[in-house]
């Protein structure tokens, strides 16, 4: 079997100290930019391979970063893991993906499992609520994880803990346009498909659109508000129950786009003209937004940026940069982007 290659065999090699090669290879700030990329280049010329144990021993890090989420197969959060690893790529973090499928009980083990292989931080989009008990476990362990000064950091979906950070977007103000939005294109019946109201961001999302009822001028009709699931068929079913009222709405702002796309196909088949006779905006800027029939109003929540920030406030805490703050709370500017399932062309006659 053939030797293995040693930061010694490169120091000889280059006639500079072992010292000197380990710290070019760890991008020590010390080593000369010339001599970190002759190191480099005779690493790779020799086969050097880095001991990743070793490495994890000397600095106390694993270089292993965990990433929870409710799922991967959803455009918003595999965009958001996209992100995480871009940023981390550079700084040879290696991610280590776990998925909950919105069980607090998996979130759990998840949590747990990942402390014990001794990740270097977590970052979570915490999963909904399935029961009281296991909120509290569920708080308790977030507790340890902070106790353990293992950075945390919440994106998207989050609690609020202190000490810990977290990446959003601005889901008020966001759902608050949308709603004006519809109002300006002539909409007085406005519902709202809102999301489990556990969670912060749905909670939000439905504040933004009541608040900007209110401030227009136009009465808030609980009757208008129906909490769905971002699926197709609940979405559906939502519209089925809202136009047998006695004054159905004219429009709906979804917390979620495919429960708006279970909307538009069912009023659609019902007859009803989008936009001419109903409006509709969803949240979440999912790919077949832009590519239905009719393309579809949402919200784009920027997840790749949300990715590469929660990855950054990671590396500030880990590293003890004081570039951002310990507990930053980063609030991220989304975008509302309109199209012609919102769009009544007349208003701009």
């Amino acid at each position: 079997m053939a030797r293995r290659t040693t930061i010694y065999d490169i120091a000889k090699e280059l006639d500079i100290t072992a010292a000197s090669v380990s710290r070019a290879l760890n991008n020590n700030p010390k080593i000369s930019e010339s001599t970190r990329k002759l190191v480099i280049e005779t690493a790779a010329k020799m086969n050097y391979k880095q001991n990743k144990l070793a490495l994890a021993l000397r600095s106390g890090k694993s270089f292993n970063v965990g990433v929870i989420v409710p799922r991967i197969d959803s455009n918003f959060f595999a965009s958001v893991i996209r992100g995480i690893e871009e940023e981390l790529y550079g700084h040879k973090y290696n991610v280590i993906i776990c998925q909950t499928h919105e069980d607090e009980k998996r979130e759990f083990e998840n949590i747990n499992t990942l402390l014990n292989a001794q990740v270097d931080g977590i970052l979570m989009s915490v999963s909904s609520k399935s029961s009281e008990d296991f909120s509290i476990e569920i708080d308790r362990i977030i507790k340890r994880v902070v106790e353990k000064n293992v950075p945390l950091i919440f994106f998207d979906r989050k609690k609020s803990i202190e000490g810990v950070s977290s990446v959003t977007i601005n889901d008020f103000e966001v759902s608050y346009l949308a709603t004006k939005h519809l109002i300006e294109q002539g909409c007085t019946r406005i519902a709202h498909f809102k999301g489990n109201q556990f969670l912060e961001i749905f909670k939000n999302r439905f504040d933004g659109y009541r608040q900007a009822l209110i401030d227009s001028g136009i009465e808030f009709d609980e009757n208008y508000v129906i909490e769905t699931r971002s699926t197709i068929v609940e979405g559906a079913n939502a519209v089925k129950t809202l136009m047998k009222l006695k004054s159905p709405p004219d429009a709906i702002f979804s917390s979620g786009d495919f429960a708006a796309l279970g909307a538009i196909q069912q009023l659609k088949s019902d007859g009803i003209r989008i936009p001419e006779d109903f409006c509709v905006v969803g949240f979440g800027n999912e790919p077949f937004t832009d590519f239905m029939e009719l393309p579809m109003s949402t919200v784009n929540q920027v997840p790749l940026e949300m990715g590469k920030m929660a990855a950054k406030v990671f590396l500030d805490r880990i590293n003890k940069t004081g570039n951002l703050k310990a507990s930053n709370q980063v609030v991220l500017t989304s975008e509302l982007k309109i199209r012609e399932s919102s769009l009544r062309a007349e208003v701009y006659k």
